[in-house]
């Protein structure tokens, strides 16, 4: 066995017995030759049902206002910045939500996700969006989750006694790269938005894109900052180019980077549920089967903000097909 096997063990051991890998493990384990990748995938994947059985969790979305947001993340369709050709729409109605909400529940969903496309709530869409999430609460009983840009205290604390469980707002990337890809908002303004979620008492759901030109050393420091956060919830895209966006040519990422960065979250934050979101249906060949068992616990299923995706039946059949539960 080569001295990579022996670390990677090793690290997993360390995992095991509840101590923290460090900065420059996590790296290691990021860097390990192609020929020891598979290893660190089983050791992943055995950490994950250590720590999180053998349940996937499946969540479905809800884009309740689409398009023409203010902000100019270079990956977005619905940005207000880009011609892209994607219908719009403003705040769906809560009839609306609920029959997808329903729909959700009735196809085997743990969880709903409200998500809005603006830079923050206005006083009066955060009044409409309480009362969708009332309603899906009286009608359906869904676990309701937000995603609803940067929030303040009071509306972070409002979300809490409605009984939201989880909030999710994203680093997209690394602090070093996040200039790049955006200019309307700074990184750190997500990192308060994450904390002022927490200190409500609200589940922390954040990650980032992969695929938009970082280095591996950034996809590092994304890991490692998210690391940082202990959030509940970890949630990685890939990235699918939009025509019409900054990232529309850009070349997708081979599948042994993708599964570095899924199984190095997953030694980092063993207790975390990690989740394969956009961009699985067209980034990889299986649906996310490999990542599944490399680290991976969660997925989304039945389309994303912009994007279609697979029917639910398809995707729980596929948990199935590698002997996970959902």
């Amino acid at each position: 066995m080569s001295s990579e096997y022996h670390f990677v063990i090793e690290c997993q051991n360390k995992v095991f017995s509840g101590q923290a890998l460090t900065d420059i493990e996590a790296k290691k384990l990021l860097n390990i030759s192609k020929s020891e990748l598979k290893t660190l995938s089983d050791s992943a994947n055995k950490i994950t049902r250590k720590f999180q059985g053998n349940t996937v969790d499946v969540e479905q979305l809800s884009n309740i206002k689409k398009n023409y947001c203010s902000e100019d993340c270079s990956f977005c369709g619905q940005s207000a910045f880009f011609n892209t050709n994607i219908d719009d729409y403003q705040l769906l109605s809560k009839e609306e939500v609920v029959i997808q909400a329903k729909k959700a529940l009735d196809e085997g969903a743990h969880s709903y996700c409200l998500v809005a496309a603006w830079r923050e709530p206005t006083d009066s869409d955060f009044r409409k969006v309480c009362n969708i999430i009332e309603e899906i609460n009286d009608k359906v009983g869904i676990s309701v989750e937000c995603s609803l840009g940067f929030l303040t205290l009071y509306q972070a604390n409002q979300l809490k006694k409605l009984g939201v469980k989880r909030y999710n707002h994203n680093l997209e990337t690394a602090r070093s790269k996040f200039p790049e890809i955006c200019t309307t908002h700074t990184y750190q303004d997500r990192v308060n938005t994450l904390k002022i979620a927490r200190e409500a008492g609200l589940e922390l759901c954040t990650g980032g894109i992969i695929g938009m030109g970082e280095t591996r050393e950034q996809r590092l420091e994304l890991i490692l900052d998210l690391a940082k956060l202990n959030p509940e919830e970890v949630t990685m895209n890939l990235l699918v180019p939009i025509p019409g966006t900054p990232l529309e040519l850009q070349t997708p990422l081979p599948i042994d980077e993708i599964l570095r960065t899924f199984a190095v979250i997953r030694f980092l934050l063993p207790k975390s549920i990690i989740k394969i979101s956009g961009g699985r249906e067209v980034n990889l060949d299986d649906d996310g089967e490999k990542l599944l068992l490399s680290g991976a616990n969660g997925i989304i299923s039945s389309g994303y903000l912009t994007l279609g995706g697979n029917e639910m039946k398809k995707d729980l059949e596929m948990i199935r097909k590698i002997n996970l539960e959902a």
